[in-house]
């Protein structure tokens, strides 16, 4: 048996025996998932940003995927949407822009006197079952939202982010990849977002991406696929 062939048979075993090997023929395609927190603005800052040449600098070779574009990247934010919503089109956009990661951060644009908790858990988890229906390979990394110091409106946030943890574990045990990133851990509305308490300012973004690369860079190290450094925005 030649060196070659045994070499590409030791890669498919380790594959195989791996969760998360992540196989492509280009660039893994990641596709950013949520409201204006995800989809940015002009008053404040968005982790995408920074998220894109922090990749870059540790050699990913990724592309942003979704039906919304700009500077930055494509992306699939929504501003002033909620989990509701972003389930309802979920299976279109999924289909439409296939991605092999996806980022979730979803969980603002509720009123706490509505006890929205149990309907965005609900909304989470349907999105997380459609999108490993339509890729069972797909790998979604679920937030911990980002506090608020918007009250009451937003008093339910630290009960949510509770639930979305349990609810990543019950998925997990369904069989779906999916990993829990603390976007609350470390973020302080008081010096990381904007006058509205609710958007990062570019210190919360910075610190929105650097989580998010946290739990990135061991899934990309597995990765087979292609030449690093070649990080595609748009």
């Amino acid at each position: 048996m030649s060196c070659r062939l045994l070499l590409s048979l030791a890669c498919w075993m380790l594959c195989a025996a791996a969760p998360s090997c992540l196989v492509a023929d280009g660039p893994l395609k990641i596709m950013a998932v949520g409201d204006s927190i995800t989809q940015g603005g002009g008053g404040f800052s968005c982790y995408r940003e920074y998220l894109l040449p922090m990749l870059s600098q540790s050699g990913a070779s990724v592309q942003f995927v979704g039906p919304q574009q700009d500077a930055t990247s494509r992306h699939c934010g929504f501003g002033g949407k909620n989990t509701a919503y972003l389930n309802r089109i979920a299976e279109r956009v999924a289909r439409e822009y296939p991605a092999d990661i996806v980022l979730l951060h979803s969980g603002h644009n509720s009123f706490s006197r509505d006890k929205p908790i149990a309907g965005i858990i609900r909304a989470t988890e349907q999105m997380l079952a459609t999108l490993h229906e339509i890729n069972p390979e797909v790998i979604v990394l679920v937030a911990q939202v980002i506090p608020s110091g918007k009250l009451p409106k937003y008093a339910y946030i630290p009960e949510l982010n509770e639930e979305i943890a349990r609810s990543v574990d019950r998925m997990r045990e369904r069989g779906i990849d999916v990993y829990l990133v603390n976007q609350a851990a470390g973020f302080d509305w008081t010096t990381d977002t904007v006058a509205d308490r609710v958007h990062p300012n570019s210190s919360g973004a910075k610190k929105m991406a650097q989580r998010w690369l946290q739990t990135l860079q061991p899934l990309l190290a597995r990765t087979h696929a292609t030449a690093p450094g070649e990080t595609e925005g748009n």
